[in-house]
């Protein structure tokens, strides 16, 4: 881990800004492998897709605690921390009912639409629940803490690959097009965690004091997905063992990742 800062460091540089738009390239590379993954490999039983994003879910669930929200308690606190928590749930809450979007189980969720295609309202249903994502590995380059962000970027890019195929199969499955078309589908709803990378390190190097509530905010934000939208996707179709067993395991890889790097 060391040996990799260093590389980052000689390479890169330490300006956060900078950092976090590569953070945020490096994750969304490793969702476009994952949407991609959808034009070479034989379509997977929905029982599979479930347990893979149980698994992103596991890693996302550690992660907004081990990597945002804990480290945010030991920078300032914990009323900002709590604070930066309840806006970010209810951000992401508001942009439920606000934001026309479509999940494929539980269908159409805010204010209804015949004027956007379904493949649409799918791509920005799943740019929604990205979003946080970019957000939390932009807030962890900003806080300068490169460790921790490695760690989070490692985290959020390696479920970024199962979760960029699901998506893929998701959207052939749901008849939005050949494997061509469901692989863009993939890439396009990935393309949000630039510039919210690169948002998310200003945002903090530019105002520090903001950084503990911006941490809460990003956790936050990846509770609510995990919640609202990755668990009852996978627990929708019978799949609810295999689930909770993918969020388990997600959950023990990235607490070792953050045992061995940290």
């Amino acid at each position: 881990m060391e040996g990799l800062k260093i590389w980052f460091v000689d390479h890169v540089g330490t300006n956060p800004v900078l950092n976090g738009l590569i953070g945020g390239l490096i994750i969304t590379l490793l969702n476009t492998m994952g949407a991609l993954s959808v034009l070479v490999v034989r379509r997977p039983t929905q029982r599979t897709l479930d347990a893979l994003l149980g698994f992103a879910a596991g890693v996302m669930l550690t992660a907004s605690f081990t990597s945002l929200i804990l480290p945010g308690i030991e920078r300032g606190g914990l009323l900002p921390v709590i604070l930066g928590i309840g806006l970010g749930g209810l951000f992401l809450d508001l942009a439920d009912h606000l934001i026309p979007h479509l999940h494929i189980i539980s269908g159409e969720e805010g204010p209804h639409t015949d004027r956007i295609r379904a493949v649409w309202l799918f791509i920005i249903a799943i740019t929604l629940h990205n979003a946080p994502e970019g957000l939390a590995v932009g807030v962890g380059f900003g806080s300068g803490n490169l460790s921790n962000a490695f760690i989070l970027m490692m985290a959020i890019g390696f479920q970024n690959i199962p979760e960029g195929m699901a998506v893929s199969f998701s959207s052939l499955s749901a008849g939005m097009g050949k494997r061509f078309y469901a692989s863009l589908v993939g890439i396009r709803a990935g393309l949000v965690e630039i510039p919210l990378a690169l948002f998310g390190a200003w945002a903090v190097s530019a105002a520090s004091s903001i950084l503990p509530y911006a941490m809460g905010f990003a956790g936050g934000a990846m509770l609510y997905v995990i919640s609202d939208e990755i668990i009852p996707e996978t627990h929708g179709r019978g799949n609810e063992r295999i689930a909770t067993l993918g969020t388990m395991l997600g959950v023990l890889v990235m607490l070792s990742l953050d045992v061995a790097l940290g």
